[in-house]
């Protein structure tokens, strides 16, 4: 069973930065795709960023350069960096793995921007 496990979330000003981590039970090293999504009170969940085991990545747009995604597989970690923060951004943060047409999810992390 492959287990997903966020951190980094939390509380921050527009404007700032947070960087979430992805750690995975397994070897990410030929995991397909690997992804970060997001879902807000009262919206569907969605993209904003994935990996390919080749090292491809595609954002949603309305990251527009703000975010990036990376992968260290020695460490069987994802990591999102969120730079430029604002409030539409406060959302729930869900890692993703598609492991042969499986999805596995993680538990989440609350990102919240507010002053």
């Amino acid at each position: 069973q492959v287990q997903l496990v966020e951190s980094g979330g939390g509380l921050v000003q527009p404007g700032g930065s947070l960087r979430l981590s992805c750690a995975a039970s397994v070897s990410i090293f030929s995991i397909n795709v690997m992804g970060w999504y997001r879902q807000a009170p009262g919206k569907e969940r969605e993209l904003v960023a994935r990996i390919t085991s080749g090292g491809s990545t595609n954002y949603g747009d309305f990251v527009k350069g703000r975010f990036t995604i990376s992968r260290d597989n020695a460490k069987n970690t994802v990591y999102l960096q969120m730079n430029s923060l604002k409030p539409e951004d406060t959302a729930v943060y869900y890692c993703n793995a598609d492991i042969w047409g499986l999805d596995y999810w993680g538990q989440g992390t609350q990102v919240t921007v507010s002053s």
